[in-house]
C-alpha cells in the first residue's frame, strides 16, 4: 500500500525519506531518520516499532544489512518491507513473503526505493532514476524520486497521503512536511508544500540557532 525512497547526500552527510500510500498519514507510521545515524522506512502492514528499531542498531555500530537481519528476527516480519541506510554502506531492503501485492524494491549507491501493491514493478527503479539524475538539496531530490514514481503507476489504488523527512546537523528534522490526507495526488501536492518551505529552510534553522540572527518573521504582528 505504499512506496518511499530511503537515501544519504555524501556531500552534506543528511539524510532522508519520502513516502506516499493510499492510507491516512503514512508518514507518520513509516520513516524515521536519525542525525549522524541514517534513515529508515517499514511498511506493508506497518510496524511502527521497525523504523526506531533499525536506527538504534545502525547507533550502535552495526551495518545496515546486518541491522535489517536483526529486524527478520522479529515477529511477523514476513508481512514487512524494510529499508535502512548509513553513511558509508550500501543501503538494504527487505521484503517479507507475506508483503502484499505488486512488490519491487531496488538499491543504488545512495538510495533504496521499495513499494508493494504497485501498478507496476518500475516504479522503484523509476524512482531510483529520476533520484540519481536530479540535482539541488537532498529533499529535492527525494521529492523528484516520488514524482517519478507516481508518474510511474504508483500504487494501484488512489494514493491519498505522503511525506517528507531529511535530517541534518541538528538532531531534530529541518524538512518533516506531512500531507495525511488529499484527495487527489498528495505527491504533487507535498512537492508544492516543498517548494514554499525550501526557501524558509534556512531562516528556520537560524531562528532555532541564534534568535538574534533570525530574518524578520514577516506575518502580521512582528515589530
Amino acid at each position: 500500500m505504499t512506496f518511499s525512497i530511503i537515501a544519504r547526500c555524501p556531500a552534506t552527510g543528511q539524510f532522508g525519506a519520502a513516502v506516499a500510500s493510499s492510507s491516512p498519514a503514512v508518514a507518520a507510521r513509516c520513516i524515521r531518520g536519525r542525525t549522524h545515524v541514517g534513515a529508515a522506512a517499514s511498511q506493508n502492514i506497518t510496524d511502527p516499532d521497525l523504523g526506531p528499531l533499525a536506527l538504534d542498531l545502525l547507533a550502535s555500530g552495526l551495518t545496515p544489512a546486518q541491522a535489517v537481519a536483526e529486524l527478520q528476527k522479529r515477529p511477523f516480519i514476513d508481512y514487512r518491507q524494510v529499508m535502512a541506510i548509513d553513511a558509508s554502506n550500501p543501503p538494504v531492503v527487505f521484503t517479507g513473503a507475506k508483503a502484499l501485492g505488486t512488490l519491487a524494491s531496488v538499491v543504488g549507491t545512495h538510495a533504496a526505493c521499495a513499494g508493494n501493491m504497485l501498478l507496476t514493478h518500475e516504479v522503484p527503479q523509476a524512482m531510483l532514476s529520476a533520484f540519481e539524475n536530479a540535482e539541488g538539496p537532498l529533499a529535492e531530490r527525494l521529492m523528484q524520486a516520488m514524482l517519478a514514481g507516481q508518474a510511474a503507476g504508483g500504487e494501484e489504488g488512489p494514493v491519498h497521503s505522503a511525506g517528507l523527512l531529511v535530517y541534518g546537523e541538528q538532531n531534530w528534522p529541518i524538512v518533516d512536511l506531512r500531507l495525511d490526507w488529499v484527495e487527489l495526488d498528495p505527491v504533487q501536492a507535498l512537492y508544492a508544500t516543498w517548494k514554499v518551505y525550501e526557501p524558509q529552510l534556512q531562516a528556520y534553522i537560524t531562528r532555532a540557532l541564534d534568535p538574534r540572527a533570525a530574518p524578520s518573521f514577516g506575518v502580521p504582528g512582528d515589530l
